[in-house]
């Protein structure tokens, strides 16, 4: 078990979010009906179990986000309560922390089976998902499982993925060929990665990691179920039945199905993927901004090109660019980071503004790896992983690289792996990993494509 409050404060972003929280008290909203009221009172603080998960909580650009972390924000905020969170290694850990009473409430999708009945009482809204075959959009297309005769599915070794495709297997009589992947080399996020590039067939996951994952990869099918339907909610202890109806009322209400409805499509529809726009560099410039790349490249000691090639991965230069994080303006600058380097919103798109304070960002960032990486040439890319994840992982990238036999001061091959490991549940629950799940491979891309692109500028347009 590891509580959010006592991880240390990397940037200031992470502790004034837990301040905001702390404010106010208790609504001593009660359960409709019930004549001890004062059992029923919502406490003044919520403590709240999760996982680190790409669909519950996780870390970015130092800002906490996650379908369910939202939702229970959501929660705290209409209610009048603070949340203390708590992050879980694994289920397992999340129920017992349940039974043992550590928290009252937990926000993960947890399965409604016979298992979790004598531990977990459903709370909220049920989820229901499906296990489903991820296949390329491109080509001959499987719409009916007994087409899966013949055909070749990878899966994880020991998963709930191999069981079922085992059992639809002698369901249809045979004949899929079935290759299991050792879990301590792949993970389901890396086999939806190889249907998408080609290496791989065809694979099987939950359909909630799916839609995730889809919007990475737009290549992707998954709209064929190959399972039952599997319900699972958040959860509390049966000792307090009276939360779980307090937490199901409030998401029946209008608001908040609204933000779930806008929750969903933030986290499981909009795409992640930045459309390309090819640079012509035949008139010696890279963008319309260069001058404005010029004057603060200057302050932070770096070739203004690779500040444009940041500029061009971010946001291909559109000024009016909102990620699907909420990131905005040609630098893609965080509303919060915004705040905390004195931009204010109704600046953040400015194209001067945002460039300059990226420029800052910049330069606090390495400021802060500047110890840890001595060589200020390796230490750029250290700087690009961190403005584009937050410098959160990469210290756990840097000490995991450390832990597991790997140069912490070199980038590619080194830490750029060991931040790939931080999608790895043994890695990203590992005693020197602080800041848990992080899929790494969006950003050890974003560097590569950053200094690609730098390197090419170099050829066609002077310093």
């Amino acid at each position: 078990m590891r509580s959010i409050s006592g991880i240390p404060a990397v940037a200031i972003l992470l502790l004034s979010l837990f301040t905001t929280w702390s404010c106010g008290g208790g609504n001593g909203s009660t359960r409709t009906g019930d004549a001890d009221s004062a059992a029923r009172r919502l406490p003044d603080t919520l403590r709240v179990g999760t996982l680190y998960s790409p669909t519950s909580y996780f870390i970015y650009r130092e800002e906490e986000m996650g379908y369910d972390y939202d939702m229970v924000k959501r929660f705290g905020a209409d209610k009048g309560i603070a949340i203390d969170l708590h992050v879980a290694p694994g289920l397992n850990a999340l129920i017992e922390m349940l039974d043992s009473g550590l928290i009252d409430v937990a926000a993960y999708e947890i399965p409604v089976t016979a298992e979790y009945k004598p531990h977990v009482v459903p709370a909220g809204n049920e989820n229901i998902t499906t296990q489903v075959l991820v296949q390329p959009k491109e080509g001959e297309r499987i719409t009916d499982v007994t087409q899966l005769a013949g055909r070749e599915v990878y899966v994880e070794a020991g998963s709930k993925y191999l069981y079922r495709l085992e059992n639809l297997n002698d369901e249809i009589g045979g004949g899929i060929k079935i290759h299991q992947v050792k879990s301590d080399t792949l993970i389901t996020e890396d086999l939806i990665e190889m249907v998408a590039t080609g290496e791989i067939p065809l694979t099987i996951v939950d359909s909630d990691i799916a839609r995730i994952n889809r919007t990475y990869y737009n290549t992707l099918d998954i709209g064929l179920p190959v399972s039952f339907e599997q319900r699972s909610a958040w959860g509390v202890s049966p000792a307090k039945p009276w939360l779980a109806d307090s937490i199901t009322a409030w998401m029946a209400q209008s608001e908040p199905r609204k933000a779930q409805a806008r929750l969903l499509k933030r986290y499981f529809e909009l795409s992640k993927e930045t459309p390309a726009v090819r640079i012509d560099f035949s008139k010696g410039k890279i963008s319309p901004y260069d001058p404005l790349f010029r004057k603060y490249a200057k302050d932070i000691g770096w070739d203004w090109r690779i500040l444009a090639a940041q500029g061009y991965t971010e946001s291909r230069f559109d000024t009016t660019v909102v990620s699907w994080a909420g990131a905005r303006g040609i630098m893609q600058i965080m509303p919060r980071t915004a705040r905390a380097h004195g931009l204010s919103m109704s600046m953040i798109t400015n194209p001067e503004a945002n460039i300059r304070t990226a420029a800052a960002i910049i330069k606090s960032l390495d400021s802060s790896l500047a110890k840890k990486v001595p060589d200020p040439e390796e230490r750029r890319k250290f700087t690009l992983a961190a403005y584009n994840s937050g410098l959160a992982h990469i210290y756990d990238a840097i000490a995991l690289a450390g832990k597991y036999g790997k140069n912490p001061q070199v980038w590619d091959g080194n830490v750029a792996d060991a931040l790939l490991m931080k999608a790895n549940p043994e890695y990203y629950n590992d005693p020197v990993c602080r800041y848990g799940y992080f899929r790494g491979k969006q950003t050890t891309a974003y560097v590569r494509k950053v200094m690609e692109f730098y390197n090419n500028s170099r050829k066609h347009v002077k310093p």
